[in-house]
C-alpha cells in the first residue's frame, strides 16, 4: 500500500505541474481530496493490522514476562545452590583451624571456581595428610588463554579474586617467606623530577617505582610531591598518569584552566606520546611496524590485571615500530592512540598483539629488576602561548 500511495503522490505532482488556468481550482481540489483519501487508507490499514496483532503481542508480552520470572528464579536457585556448595567446603590450616569457604568472602558470595584452583587443593591435601610444604609455585602450561596473558612455562602468583582471600587462612602455622615486588622499592624521596617548567605548567620525569597518585598503602607519589612543591596551584595538577612500574614524562598543570586545556588535547588525541620498550623476544625480521587494536577491560577475578574482551572491553589502539633487534630482545617504539590501563603491556604480551612481553613485566611476563618501559617523548601545544612543545628524555635502559 505504501508503494502504491507513493506512486499516486508522484502522479499527482505531475498533474499539478501540467495544470492550466482553465480548470486549476477544480483540479487542485480533486488532487487534495485524493491525497486525503490515500492518507485515510493508510491509517485504516495500520489500525486494521494493529487490531489483528494485538492478541499476539499480548501473548508475546505474557511469555516474555514468564521468561524473565524464570530467569530470576534460576538466578536465585543457582545462587542458593552455590552457597550450599561453598558452605560445604571445609578448609584447614596448620593451626588446626577450620573454616568454610563463604566465611572467607564476608562481603559477597565467593566467585565461581573459588577453592578449586591447584594451590588450595594441594595445601588442603597436605594438611589432611599431615605433610609440611617446603615450597609451592604455580606455572602456566600450554597455549595462552584468549582473553588474558599467560606464557607457557612462566610462573604466576595466585589470582586476587579467588585465591587471595583463601590462602592467608590456609597458610597459617607455616613459616612463610615474605616477597615484595621490585616496583615497591623506590625510596629516593629527593629524586629530581622536573625537566621543564614555566609559570603555567611543569613536565616531570617520573622514576620507575614511584606512584603517579597516592595508593591505599603508599602516600609518596608525583601528585603528593607536586602538591607540596606548589601549594598555591589550582586544579587537579596531574593531567595524566603512568603505571608505577613505568618511567617517563608526565604533564603537571599549575592552574585549573591550564589543566582543562591540556585534558582537551588528550581527549582530541592531539598530544603525541612515544614510549620506548624492550621486548623479551626477537620479533621476525619481516615486520618493522604495525598497529594493534585489542579492546581491554579489568580482569574481575585477578585485579589489577587487565584482559582482552571483544564483548565488554573498551577500544584500545597502539601503533608500534621496531628500533633494533638483539639476540633475544627487540627495542621498540610505542605510539598509543588511546590510554587504557596496562595497554602497552598487554598489546605487547598478548598472542594477538606482538606475543612478546616487555622485559621485567611481572604481570604479563617475567619479573625483573624493573619494567623496561619508558615514556620518552611528549609533543603538545602550550595552552597559554600556543607554542609547539617537544620534550624528550632518553630511556635509562
Amino acid at each position: 500500500l505504501k508503494s502504491r500511495l507513493q506512486h499516486n503522490k508522484g502522479q499527482r505532482k505531475q498533474r499539478r505541474q501540467a495544470l492550466s488556468s482553465d480548470n486549476e481550482t477544480e483540479t487542485l481540489a480533486e488532487l487534495s481530496f485524493e491525497s486525503q483519501q490515500d492518507k485515510r487508507a493508510l491509517k485504516a490499514l495500520k489500525r486494521q493490522w494493529q487490531e489483528y496483532l494485538a492478541p499476539t503481542q499480548a501473548r508475546r508480552h505474557e511469555t516474555e514476562l514468564q521468561i524473565r520470572q524464570q530467569q530470576q528464579a534460576r538466578r536465585r536457585l543457582s545462587k542458593q545452590l552455590h552457597q550450599t556448595v561453598f558452605d560445604g567446603y571445609r578448609l584447614h590450616n596448620w593451626l588446626n583451624e577450620t573454616c568454610n569457604l563463604s566465611a572467607l568472602f564476608p562481603t559477597a558470595q565467593p566467585p565461581g571456581g573459588a577453592g578449586d584452583c591447584a594451590a588450595p587443593k594441594l595445601i588442603q591435601y597436605a594438611v589432611q595428610q599431615r605433610l609440611r610444604p617446603i615450597a609451592l609455585a604455580e606455572f602456566w602450561w600450554g597455549e595462552s588463554p584468549s582473553k588474558g596473558v599467560r606464557h607457557h612455562g612462566h610462573f604466576y602468583p595466585a589470582c586476587r579474586g579467588k585465591c587471595h582471600p583463601i590462602l592467608p587462612f590456609m597458610l597459617r602455622g607455616l613459616n612463610l617467606q615474605t616477597w615484595q615486588s621490585a616496583a615497591h622499592q623506590f625510596q629516593d624521596a629527593d629524586a629530581p623530577l622536573t625537566v621543564y617548567e614555566d609559570e603555567h605548567l611543569v613536565v616531570v620525569n617520573k622514576p620507575w617505582g614511584l606512584l603517579s597518585v597516592p595508593g591505599k598503602e603508599i602516600s609518596d607519589s608525583v601528585l603528593t610531591r607536586m602538591a607540596q612543591r606548589y601549594p598555591q596551584a589550582t586544579g587537579a595538577l596531574l593531567v595524566h598518569r603512568l603505571d608505577m612500574s613505568t618511567s617517563g614524562l608526565l604533564l603537571v598543570a599549575k592552574h585549573a584552566h591550564i589543566h582543562k586545556a591540556l585534558q582537551q588535547q588528550f581527549l582530541r588525541r592531539t598530544i603525541e606520546k612515544r614510549y620506548v620498550a624492550l621486548l623479551s623476544k626477537t620479533l621476525p625480521s619481516t615486520i618493522e611496524k604495525g598497529v594493534i587494536e585489542l579492546p581491554l577491560r579489568v580482569d574481575l577475578d585477578d585485579r589489577p590485571r587487565q584482559c582482552v574482551c571483544f564483548q565488554h572491553g573498551k577500544p584500545a589502539k597502539t601503533y608500534w615500530q621496531v628500533i633494533e633487534r638483539g639476540a633475544k630482545t627487540t627495542r621498540i617504539y610505542f605510539y598509543p592512540a588511546t590510554g587504557r590501563t596496562h595497554q602497552l603491556r598487554i598489546h605487547a604480551a598478548h598472542p594477538q598483539g606482538l606475543g612478546a612481553a616487555i622485559v621485567g613485566d611481572e604481570l604479563y611476563g617475567s619479573p625483573g629488576e624493573r619494567l623496561l618501559l619508558h615514556a620518552e617523548r611528549l609533543r603538545f601545544l602550550h595552552p597559554a602561548t600556543g607554542a609547539k612543545m617537544d620534550i624528550c628524555t632518553p630511556a635509562p635502559f
